[in-house]
């Protein structure tokens, strides 16, 4: 049996080969979806022996399925913004616990103690809904700062606008996580010089705004809160885990997940490094769902593992996750 301690201590190439394998055999005999679909390719566990065998279960399948590898009750389930009228993905959790040990480590490791930081959250369309994942997380992080001002903010700019030049001004380190189009009406409303916050979007024009590439959109918002580089986020509901970039679009994820490109063309082979192709993820936190998912997004990865996202397949539905389009 596969523990989230195996997943969350992985340190060598070797070892993730090892746990990924491993949690494709649970998955392939305890997620009937999963064992259908691989079988339908003629994929099963005798034949799968390397990571680039494993079929990857196309993202939709969670709008019209239920995905799961666990016979445990359902603890809580997250489901996708979606735009009206469309059918929005669910991600059914068995086990929280497991996904509040992927952000928390997730974001130890790239950003250190939580605590070292006041933590605001600019997330007004997410917060109007029920079942988001990344409120789940936002939230926990907030109470994980232990910072009197941390908090989340819907529409009361103007007091977000004073408590963030006052934190600034006072070199607390600040990180405030901000859906794209609510970070541009804040910046619309006042400019800003920070030098002690980091400011990390998280994707989603959700309709209000026109869609822009990074390079642009980057471009706006450091000039609007004049710093060098915007941070992001790169996560999704179906997804446990998440992938953060530090500047310049280039992300990079946690030990237990990792990004495959594969060709757009021919959904089963891979592309080169460097290349364009469809993003295939694989979330090891995922361990009770489905672990391997082929997404609807468009990206590169880079020699060193890290990997870009460059937009959407066409006539897919845009959804809240951090995507631009071309």
């Amino acid at each position: 049996m596969i523990t989230s301690q195996d997943i969350f201590t992985i340190s060598s190439k070797k070892e993730f080969e090892k746990i990924t394998l491993k949690v494709f055999r649970h998955q392939y005999d305890n997620n009937k979806v999963y064992q259908d679909f691989c079988s339908h390719l003629k994929k099963n566990k005798s034949n799968v022996k390397c990571i680039l065998d494993i079929p990857f279960l196309p993202i939709q399948f969670f709008k019209t399925h239920n995905i799961l590898s666990s016979s445990e009750a359902v603890q809580q389930t997250f489901t996708s913004s979606g735009t009206t009228g469309l059918t929005t993905s669910k991600h059914l959790v068995t086990d929280i616990s497991i996904y509040e040990e992927s952000y928390r480590n997730g974001f130890s490791e790239f950003y250190g103690n939580i605590e070292n930081y006041c933590v605001l959250a600019l997330l007004p369309s997410y917060l109007e809904r029920e079942g988001s994942s990344l409120i789940y997380m936002a939230e926990d992080l907030i109470k994980s700062s232990n910072h009197p001002d941390s908090g989340f903010y819907l529409n009361n700019y103007n007091e977000l606008i004073s408590k963030l030049i006052e934190l600034d001004n006072s070199g607390q380190n600040v990180i405030l996580i901000g859906v794209t189009y609510a970070l541009l009406d804040l910046i619309e409303m006042q400019k800003f010089q920070l030098k002690n916050t980091i400011i990390m979007e998280t994707g989603g024009m959700k309709g209000r705004r026109k869609e822009m590439i990074r390079e642009e959109l980057h471009e706006e918002l450091c000039m609007g809160f004049g710093i060098s580089v915007i941070h992001s986020e790169y996560g999704m509901t179906e997804l446990l885990s998440q992938a953060y970039s530090l500047g310049n679009g280039v992300f990079e994820c946690p030990p237990w997940m990792q990004i495959l490109v594969r060709d757009t063309e021919d959904a089963l082979s891979y592309v080169k490094e460097g290349k364009t192709g469809g993003i295939n993820v694989i979330d090891l936190a995922n361990i009770n769902s489905c672990s391997f998912i082929a997404t609807q997004d468009l990206g590169k990865k880079n020699p060193n593992h890290s990997f870009e996202v460059l937009g959407r397949f066409d006539n897919s539905d845009i959804r809240g996750c951090n995507l631009m389009v071309l």
